[in-house]
């Protein structure tokens, strides 16, 4: 069977997507609530033959298109949620609440808006079905894991046999990249609380001072990410709230609190982390008298692709795009994904679509969560004929 020319049929509705993303971008919202994104993503639905059903626990939103001919389901993800951050791009259409679509996920519910209209265009010629996954939550809430647990992979009538979802990154504008295997980190959250006994600043004898450990156990955690691990099986460990309180400057505080941010890329090394940090923490804590509350919690797995799906993925976005458009990653990106609960549940493909603008100094270029990045919204035609093309040839074999 011959495969449509989606990047040809995307031209026509790609000014309606750029739309689309820069009304999403001027009015951010945070989290799992965001009625006003579900309400935007509704109204660009509404004429098309698809089955929308919305979330209970979250506001999320999907769609199942049901082709013309017997195939097997497949999913296509994009995000929705913003981040709490002060946009600084200078944009027409910046969005001005406090908030900043700092990861592109403006992009991502475009283009899947995209997908949805050039898929029910060729209804007549698509065998399966294909299930439109827009989803709050998936900066640090989980969403993906909600939607989940409120029977996502249901909503055709069955399972779907591949989940896709692309994810827009600063680089050469229109460069598809992905890999088989580890392709994104997993990601927890370590909360450690050092208590002692306060005391004035100059009588440090009479005290407990929970400062010079808290010191110590940050340099003992970035010694023991270095010293425990491969090299070829990474970790990233990076400490970022250090915090005495806002007490006078001379008073020993009673404690000390810091969190850091972990990834991983296996499950042998979660293992590690969550055996052995307890460890290293409460062991300079001990040394000093001190006591410590250690927390360390699991947010998101490993993004795995499925090696098989990936290869096909591949071969339909050369065969799409071109040869030179699409690069194998030779690396996983430290970064994480809730998409990954997908990828749990279903072999897929999680790809990156470069975005940055054409005179973009790449060597300098802002990256994803910035108050500065851009994205050029020019790649919508291809971000959504590629999810497009993907979830057609998948549901053909």
């Amino acid at each position: 069977m011959t495969a449509p020319d989606f990047t040809a049929d995307a031209v026509d509705i790609l000014p309606d997507l750029v739309a689309l993303r820069r009304a999403l971008h001027a009015d951010p919202e945070l989290g799992l609530d965001l009625p006003r994104t579900q309400q935007k993503v509704l109204d660009a639905l509404a004429d098309l033959p698809l089955e929308i059903s919305t979330g209970t626990a979250t506001t999320s939103v999907i769609a199942v298109l049901r082709g013309a001919h017997p195939g097997p389901a497949v999913l296509l993800r994009g995000d929705m949620d913003a981040l709490p951050i002060d946009e600084a791009t200078g944009l027409d259409f910046a969005s001005r609440n406090g908030n900043m679509h700092a990861c592109g996920h403006d992009l991502h519910t475009a283009g899947l808006v995209g997908a949805a209209k050039l898929l029910s265009a060729r209804r007549d010629e698509l065998h399966g079905s294909v299930i439109f996954m827009f989803q709050p939550g998936e900066e640090g809430h989980g969403g993906a894991k909600i939607m989940l647990d409120e029977g996502l992979l249901d909503a055709a009538g069955e399972r779907p046999v591949a989940a896709y979802a692309i994810h827009v990154a600063p680089g050469p504008r229109g460069m598809f990249a992905t890999r088989p295997g580890a392709v994104a980190a997993g990601s927890n959250q370590l909360h450690v609380t050092v208590r002692g006994r306060g005391g004035h600043g100059s009588q440090p004898q009479q005290t407990l001072d929970p400062v010079p450990a808290a010191a110590e156990i940050v340099l003992a955690l970035q010694s023991f990410v270095t010293r425990r691990f491969d090299a070829f099986d990474p970790i990233v460990l990076s400490v970022t709230r250090l915090s005495t309180g806002d007490g006078a400057i001379n008073v020993i505080p009673e404690q000390v609190e810091l969190a850091a941010t972990v990834r991983n890329m296996s499950p042998a090394s979660l293992k590690t982390l969550q055996e052995g940090l307890p460890r290293v923490i409460e062991g300079v804590a001990s040394a000093h008298g001190l006591t410590v509350e250690v927390q360390f919690e699991t947010m998101y797995p490993v993004t795995v692709n499925d090696p098989a799906e990936t290869a096909e993925a591949v071969d339909v976005l050369r065969d799409t795009f071109g040869e030179q458009r699409v690069m194998i990653m030779p690396t996983p990106m430290m970064g994480s994904e809730d998409f990954a609960f997908v990828l749990n549940e279903v072999p897929g493909t999680f790809i990156a679509l470069m975005t940055s603008p054409p005179e973009t100094d790449l060597t300098t270029v802002e990256w994803n969560h910035s108050p500065r990045v851009l994205f050029d919204d020019a790649v919508l035609g291809d971000q959504a004929a590629a999810l497009a093309a993907v979830a057609f040839a998948r549901t053909a074999r």
